[in-house]
């Protein structure tokens, strides 16, 4: 990745154009070829963008965009594949404090209207993915991080196929279990901290399953 190192040696930014090709070319002591091939690949990675008058101009590139084409379920290791899972649950319940500093009372409504529309038995189900998508999707919204939305939209599928594909514990039917309609009037009237324990309880099968 020598082009790279070039790159960075000249402390070219976003939206800053590259040098030509032969500039890169004689700066290596590479044959045009190789360089051309190079920028080729920091293309399909998103380093790049050709632009009007500019040429080839430094891209902030979609991390996540780039993540979601090998984020398939069919071709991850059944390791990765909890970890995933994992990973979205630690996501869940930190997301405490950034839904109370940034929610509003239109927030709390669509919220209420989320759950009025979920079937009764809904509360009973440990996961199901339209309610989780409807759900959780609204709460990434509220946190205002559109990174976070992003990976939300990438784990759920991942979720949704771990979830039934027997790689964790059978589902246990607890006695107790945080609703989505709880979760909302915490969120509504609580505190982060209560939140914080009220969606680890929402989560606690997921949890018992990893851990048995």
């Amino acid at each position: 990745m020598h082009t790279v190192e070039t790159l960075q040696q000249r402390k070219l930014k976003v939206g800053d154009s590259i040098p030509k090709e032969i500039e890169l070319a004689e700066t290596l002591g590479v044959s045009r070829t190789v360089i051309r091939e190079a920028l080729l690949r920091l293309r399909m990675m998103g380093l790049l963008e050709s632009k009007k008058k500019k040429g080839a101009v430094i891209t902030s590139p979609d991390i996540f965009a780039i993540m979601s084409k090998s984020l398939n379920p069919h071709v991850l290791t059944q390791e990765t594949l909890k970890e995933i899972f994992e990973i979205r649950l630690v996501l869940e319940i930190g997301m405490a404090d950034f839904l109370f500093k940034r929610k509003t009372n239109k927030d709390i409504e669509e919220l209420k209207e989320i759950v009025r529309n979920e079937p009764e038995i809904a509360d009973k189900h440990l996961f199901n993915i339209s309610h989780e998508i409807a759900f959780h999707g609204k709460l990434y919204e509220i946190t205002g991080n559109e990174s976070m939305k992003k990976f939300q939209k990438m784990l759920l599928p991942v979720f949704d196929y771990v979830h039934h594909s027997g790689l964790l514990g059978k589902p246990i039917h607890l006695r107790k279990f945080v609703s989505h309609k709880e979760l909302v009037d915490i969120l509504d009237k609580g505190t982060p901290e209560l939140f914080r324990k009220a969606m680890r309880h929402h989560l606690e099968n997921h949890f018992a399953r990893l851990f048995e």
